[in-house]
C-alpha cells in the first residue's frame, strides 16, 4: 500500500483549523487505498494555531508537527515539510481550505493510471478573490511565461501531488530564494492538469499583501530567466538611436531653419532620460547581485525548533502506561 502525506504549511489560521482536520480525518477514513498521513509545518503562527496543531499530534496517531522557529515565509515552510516528508506521494495544500483536500484522491487515482510524476490543480474558477487579484495573477502567468524558458502552468498555484521521485529531485534544489511551483516544472518530470473550481476563503483573510505578491513574482522571474538583464542592451541600443535622431533633428533644424533648440532642453532631456535608463539597470542588476550574495551566505533556508510526532508520542504514552 502507498503512503501519501499531506503537506500543510500554517501561518495564523486558527479559524480554519478545526474545519481542516475534521475534512482530512474524512478523508482518511475514506480513503483506504493509500496509507494517509498529515504534516503540519507551522510558519511562525502568532495566534493559537500552534496550540492547536498540538492537539491534533496528541489526538491523531497519523499526524505530525513541524514548528519553525519563526515566519520564514510560504516557500520555505513548504521546503521545511518536503525535506521531511516520508511518503510515497505528497500533496501540497494550503490550510486555508480554498483547495479542496478531497481532490487527493483524484490526483492519486490520475497520477497511478496514467503514470504521472505531478498532478497538480489548475484552477477553472476562482471564488472570493477581488477583480484586481484575478487580472494581476493572470498577466503575471502571460508575463513569466513570456520571460521564462521553463513552461509554468497558468491558473495554478502549489496545489498538487508529486511521487518520491519528483521529492527526492526537490530537496537537492537549494537555491535561497524559492518558487516551487516553478521550480517543479523545470525538474520535466510527466505531468497532468486536474481542472478544479476553487473556493472562496473558509475563514480569516490571505496571508499575501501587495507586496508579498510583488516579491513572491520577482523571484519567480529573477529565480527562472536572464532575460532582465538583456533589457540593458535593448534600452542602450534605443537610447543610441533615439539619440542620433534628435541629433540629426538638431543639425537639421540649424542648417536648414530660423528655429534652433534652447540647449538647456536637450541637456535636461537627455539627462533625466539616461539617468532613468541607469538608475533601472543598476536596480535590475542589484536584484541578481542579491541574490548571488545571499546564496553564497549559505544560511539554512528554515530554523526547526521542535517537531511533534503523533506516532512518537503514542508510542510513548503507551510504554509509559
Amino acid at each position: 500500500m502507498d503512503k501519501l502525506e499531506f503537506l500543510i504549511p500554517i501561518y495564523n489560521e486558527e479559524s480554519c483549523l478545526d474545519h481542516l482536520m475534521d475534512r482530512l480525518d474524512a478523508i482518511k477514513q475514506d480513503f483506504t487505498d493509500v496509507d494517509l498521513h498529515v504534516l503540519f509545518i507551522n510558519d511562525g503562527s502568532n495566534d493559537k494555531s500552534l496550540e492547536i496543531l498540538v492537539s491534533y499530534t496528541q489526538k491523531f496517531d497519523y499526524v505530525r508537527l513541524i514548528d519553525l522557529s519563526r515566519n520564514f515565509g510560504h516557500q520555505f515552510a513548504l521546503t521545511a515539510g518536503l525535506d521531511h516528508c516520508e511518503a510515497d506521494y505528497v500533496c501540497i495544500i494550503d490550510g486555508d481550505l480554498q483547495d479542496p483536500p478531497e481532490l487527493v484522491k483524484d490526483f492519486y487515482n490520475r497520477a497511478k493510471q496514467g503514470l504521472f510524476n505531478v498532478v497538480y490543480g489548475q484552477r477553472s474558477a476562482r471564488a472570493g478573490e477581488s477583480y484586481f487579484k484575478k487580472k494581476s495573477a493572470s498577466f503575471f502567468y502571460k508575463f513569466i511565461s513570456a520571460m521564462c524558458k521553463t513552461e509554468i502552468p497558468r491558473d495554478t498555484g502549489d496545489f498538487r501531488l508529486i511521487d518520491k521521485k519528483v521529492l527526492t529531485s526537490l530537496r537537492s534544489m537549494k537555491e535561497s530564494h524559492r518558487f516551487i511551483r516553478g521550480m517543479v516544472p523545470w525538474l520535466g518530470f510527466k505531468s497532468e492538469a486536474f481542472q478544479y473550481d476553487r473556493d472562496a476563503r473558509f475563514a480569516g483573510e490571505t496571508k499575501y499583501t501587495l507586496s508579498k505578491m510583488l516579491r513572491f513574482a520577482m523571484d519567480g522571474i529573477f529565480s527562472f530567466s536572464r532575460k532582465p538583464l538583456r533589457v540593458a542592451s535593448y534600452l542602450g541600443i534605443l537610447v543610441a538611436f533615439l539619440g542620433f535622431l534628435g541629433m540629426a533633428y538638431m543639425i537639421y533644424l540649424k542648417l536648414f531653419t530660423k528655429d534652433v533648440v534652447e540647449g538647456i532642453t536637450v541637456v535636461l532631456t537627455s539627462i533625466a532620460t539616461l539617468g532613468g535608463v541607469q538608475l533601472l539597470m543598476l536596480g535590475i542588476l542589484g536584484e541578481y547581485i542579491g541574490r548571488i550574495f545571499e546564496q553564497s551566505k549559505n544560511r539554512p533556508l528554515y530554523i526547526i525548533d521542535k517537531i511533534y510526532d503523533g506516532r512518537k508520542d503514542f508510542n510513548k504514552r503507551i510504554a509509559d502506561d
